[in-house]
């Protein structure tokens, strides 16, 4: 995994920015003042090298215990496993072990060493916490590295692997029916990976879904969430460039994801360029989709639609506005109370965006949280939530 990594480093060289490492631990108040709560999450600053943890208390955005917690490289990507017990931060010096306690706070584990010495650019933990999948920029190759369920260390070193038709990473997602792993490839489409986590190699022969329109390419993906209601993804979400025609020619598409067929009005406009991250709120009925910037600025926005069956088919509806981010955009998710969904933008202005759900205008996200996570230029690459 030597080559991968040492691209990605050198591509993490040439952006990383000096700054400083100071931080502070005073509460940061939101505009407009909210009461809610929310559960903790964990911000990448890769200009700083830092995990910089949150938990909004009462309307409050305050540090977690412990944070910033200090990274020994620039971080890439962070994945928290579904137990909620063990959190992972992929470096350019490879990925790290973290747990997590019941405050939020974070522990380094495995004696401080990696894990693994690959630099991977986007990672996912299975439903069942014994599977890391990851992946490297640069390397035509999905690996499934095998963990503890309990605590999160490596069961065997040995990582297992599918050849994917493409090098170009962007983003890891996993069906929370753990059935398959998905993976956007830009110019490559993206890949669908049957999952099964009682086989050695739980990796499955790879397919691909091509990209809608020559010169485009997959940023994002996602699957719809399971509920009470529906216990079974219903929807595979892709966030592709170049999908339509005009001044903001980024889509969303949508497929069912019993077969992998595209919805009827698929690609959806998003307002944008760039859809870097894509969220499918947690009670099934929205879905939301980060761009990265829009026509003529580096400003991004969140495009939100709404999810409906209509003659037994699903389709989507844009809410009636675009809700503001901040510059170049990166990564957008929802806390575990289901009260806040939370962005991060690389360019700053500011580094975190958080937002309620407005109470009278089903989907409208509300902004309350304005805030740098360190001393600026922080250059905010990833968050992850508690589940």
């Amino acid at each position: 995994m030597k080559i991968g990594r040492w691209g990605l480093l050198a591509l993490a060289g040439s952006l990383l920015l000096t700054g400083c490492s100071g931080f502070w631990d005073k509460p940061i108040p939101p505009t407009p003042p909210t009461t809610k709560t929310s559960g903790a999450f964990y911000v990448l600053n890769f200009a700083t090298s830092q995990i910089a943890g949150y938990y909004v208390n009462a309307g409050v955005l305050t540090a977690l215990p412990g944070s910033p917690y200090a990274l020994s490289s620039p971080p890439i990507s962070i994945a928290i496993a579904p137990n909620n017990q063990f959190l992972y931060v992929s470096t350019v010096s490879g990925i790290y072990l973290y747990t997590i306690a019941s405050n939020g706070q974070l522990t380094l584990s495995n004696n401080a060493q990696v894990i693994s010495a690959d630099g991977a650019a986007s990672m996912q933990v299975d439903a069942t916490n014994s599977w890391l999948i990851e992946a490297v920029t640069g390397v035509p190759t999905a690996f499934a590295i095998h963990i503890n369920s309990t605590n999160g260390l490596l069961l065997s070193t040995i990582q297992q692997a599918a050849t994917l038709p493409n090098s170009t990473i962007q983003q890891i997602a996993m069906s929370p029916d753990n059935t398959y792993v998905f993976i956007a490839m830009g110019a490559g489409g993206t890949a669908t990976i049957p999952f099964n986590p009682n086989n050695a190699n739980p990796l499955g022969r790879v397919s691909t879904i091509p990209v809608k329109t020559a010169g485009g390419g997959a940023l994002s993906v996602a699957v719809d969430p399971t509920t009470a209601t529906t216990t079974t993804p219903r929807l595979l979400y892709i966030g592709e460039t170049a999908a339509l025609s005009g001044a903001n020619t980024g889509g969303l598409r949508v497929f069912n994801f019993s077969g992998f067929q595209e919805i009827s009005g698929s690609p959806f406009a998003i307002d944008g360029l760039a859809p870097v991250s894509i969220l499918p709120f947690s009670t099934g009925e929205f879905v939301y989709v980060l761009n990265r910037q829009v026509s003529g600025s580096t400003t991004g926005i969140v495009k939100g639609f709404s999810i409906a069956s209509v003659n037994d088919a699903l389709t989507l509806t844009p809410l009636a506005s675009t809700f503001s981010a901040g510059t170049l955009s990166r990564a957008i998710v929802e806390d575990n109370s289901g009260a806040f969904v939370f962005a991060v933008n690389f360019g700053g202005t500011p580094d975190l965006k958080g937002y309620t759900i407005d109470a009278t205008t089903a989907g409208a996200l509300d902004p309350v949280i304005s805030a740098a996570t360190g001393t600026d230029p922080v250059q905010a690459v990833s968050i992850a939530a508690v589940h």
